[in-house]
């Protein structure tokens, strides 16, 4: 979606993240990205949202599988890598800036995602509270151990911060095959947020009692997602700045195809069959492409958070 060149950024939703080194603790828990969502409670990062050999993760963003959890990290970000983000940070002002620089446009998607939730999630008894959005360079210190660029973009329930590479949307389209349109990028952040909306709602943990399988809980929290991420889209032309500026302009249907071609190149059959050439739906963590799409567009075309329930089917395809 394009922002409304008017509409004034709020960059205290952001934090830069530096360059460092360590990786993460054992035992640990993150939230893997768009491929994101899996809590694990060894070790391993599989890769972010790629693929791997054998699962679903791997190198790369929107898969970071079961994750871990580190506890007493050092969340501040620091190294290098941090002073050029703050300046880029510092130079996103309006809406349009969100719609020539990327980084920019992960402000501007906050700052939307934010006011969407918090506007929404009282009509059901629950408060909205903000979570930051790290955007660092190559590496960086979470609450729930290193974030680095080939996990792709991550939730920490631990800290309640979205963590995401400045540079992961160059690899969005050329490594996982999305187009490169406003709302597949878009989407990524929605995906994440609606994590932290899961994590409010107390539905984060359930992903940690049946990881692995085309209809494992795992899938159905990251599918949950993907539909909390189709709710912003289907208000998001509704949400303001702080000056009463609509921060978006109307929704098109290219832009729904571009959402749905970041939804499907994540999905789990999509990655295994680049990454090892044949799939296999019982290591799955995310869901299929179809799924992926499919809850999605439920989340769009409902508008409504009752509709996103993708514990209570028998299957979720």
């Amino acid at each position: 979606m394009t922002f409304n060149d008017n509409a004034q950024l709020d960059t205290s939703q952001v934090q830069s993240g530096g360059s460092g080194g360590g990786g993460m603790a054992p035992g640990g828990i993150a939230v893997g990205g768009i491929g994101g969502l899996i809590l694990m409670i060894i070790m391993v990062l599989l890769n972010g949202f790629g693929g791997g050999s054998g699962s679903t993760g791997g190198a790369g963003p929107w898969n970071m599988n079961p994750a871990q959890v580190a506890s007493g990290a050092d969340t501040s970000g620091s190294g290098a890598g941090n002073d050029q983000i703050s300046q880029q940070i510092s130079q996103c002002k309006t809406g349009a800036d969100a719609n020539r620089d990327d980084v920019c446009r992960i402000i501007g998607t906050v700052n939307s995602t934010q006011a969407f939730w918090r506007n929404y999630l009282p009509q059901y008894g629950k408060q909205y509270t903000d979570a930051k959005t790290v955007i660092f360079s190559g590496s960086t210190q979470s609450g729930c151990g290193t974030a680095s660029s080939a996990m792709g973009p991550f939730y920490c329930p631990l800290d309640n911060k979205v963590y995401i590479d400045a540079a992961f949307f160059q690899e969005l389209s050329g490594k996982y095959g999305a187009d490169d349109g406003n709302l597949a990028k878009e989407y990524v952040l929605a995906h994440e947020y609606g994590h932290h909306v899961q994590n409010i709602l107390g539905l984060l943990g359930r992903s940690q009692q049946d990881p692995e399988g085309a209809n494992s809980a795992s899938v159905r929290t990251e599918l949950q997602a993907d539909c909390f991420a189709g709710i912003w889209v289907a208000h998001a032309t509704e949400t303001k700045d702080a000056n009463g500026n609509t921060l978006l302009q109307p929704i098109t249907e290219q832009d729904i195809q571009s959402a749905l071609s970041a939804a499907a190149a994540v999905g789990d059959d999509r990655i295994q069959e680049k990454a090892q050439g044949r799939v296999t739906p019982e290591s799955w963590t995310h869901g299929s492409a179809a799924a992926r799409q499919k809850w999605f567009m439920t989340g769009y075309q409902s508008g409504d958070i009752n509709k996103c329930d993708t514990f209570s089917p028998a299957t979720v395809e």
